[in-house]
């Protein structure tokens, strides 16, 4: 699934192609997403400039001029292609290789001023597109029980103490936990916690203050870098300038199983187990 870095990639992406075009039509192929989609609701956005594209956790927000929002979730497979006026395909996402087969999974097709074609492709049609008023966005159900954003200054030593008061459950279910921080998965959380030396299932009750901070300090820090790099993906992924994300190549443990660790002397291998039903990787020996 898209995580945050992935999402602020495809964010830009946009950002640097749609910005103050109109859209003119939508064309729906399918709307047995997540949610199915509201035809009413998409017609408000006909005739509307793009005004800014912004993320708020795992979410694409593209907002309007006339005060709606475009609310987007790319679920586990979601993209967007952009086809300009020359019939040039760029990818926004990730995951696959522009082919024919792509083609049936073209779930809706945005119009926009210029020529420009925005298609949002998703083959196991668990992202979503919603139209919701953009002063509404705090109070939404999506929205609303969200927590801080990771590089926000209220994700801090305080914050982090005071949620895991008279909580019994493992760190890595609290990382995962969109109420506690916004947009970390299974990827990220897994390499924040090799970093911090601490193991997955660690009780939240024995996390210290020098604990806390160096989860908060390496959380911040791997987002950056995976962002700077374009992103992870399992497969081949590329922004709309063509550049290819490749945070993956910097994977410590996901995915690692088998392999022996790589910090400094340390000679433990990287094991796999299940929190939550989700893989989880780390290391035998450095995390504690």
């Amino acid at each position: 699934m898209p995580e945050l870095p992935e999402v602020e990639v495809v964010k830009e992406s946009l950002k640097n192609t749609i910005i103050n075009l109109i859209f003119k039509k939508v064309i729906i192929n399918s709307n047995n997403l997540r949610y199915k989609i509201n035809k009413r609701d998409l017609n408000k956005i006909i005739n509307k400039k793009v005004l800014s594209i912004t993320r708020r956790s795992k979410y694409l927000l593209i907002n309007l001029s006339n005060k709606m929002t475009i609310v987007i979730h790319l679920g586990m497979t979601g993209k967007f292609f952009l086809v300009n006026k020359t019939n040039q395909i760029k990818k926004t996402s990730f995951y696959y290789q522009i082919t024919k087969k792509d083609e049936k999974h073209n779930h809706v097709i945005f119009l926009l001023s210029n020529n420009v074609k925005l298609i949002y492709n998703d083959v196991r049609k668990f992202g979503f597109i919603k139209i919701i008023l953009s002063g509404n966005i705090k109070q939404n159900a999506h929205f609303k029980i969200l927590g801080p954003e990771p590089f926000s200054k209220n994700f801090n030593i305080k914050y982090f103490k005071n949620y895991l008061i008279n909580k019994n459950r493992t760190i890595k279910d609290i990382l995962m936990d969109q109420r506690f921080v916004s947009g970390l998965g299974n990827i990220y959380v897994n390499e924040v916690l090799f970093l911090s030396n601490i193991k997955p299932s660690t009780n939240s009750k024995k996390i210290d203050d020098k604990k806390i901070k160096n989860i908060i300090k390496n959380t911040k820090q791997i987002l950056k870098k995976s962002i700077k790099q374009g992103g992870s993906s399992i497969k081949n992924f590329n922004d709309s300038n063509g550049k290819q994300g490749h945070f993956q190549q910097n994977f410590r443990v996901y995915g690692k199983e088998g392999v022996k660790c790589h910090k400094g002397k340390c000679k433990g291998v990287i094991k796999r187990s299940f929190i939550s039903n989700r893989s989880t990787f780390f290391c035998s020996r450095c995390q504690k």
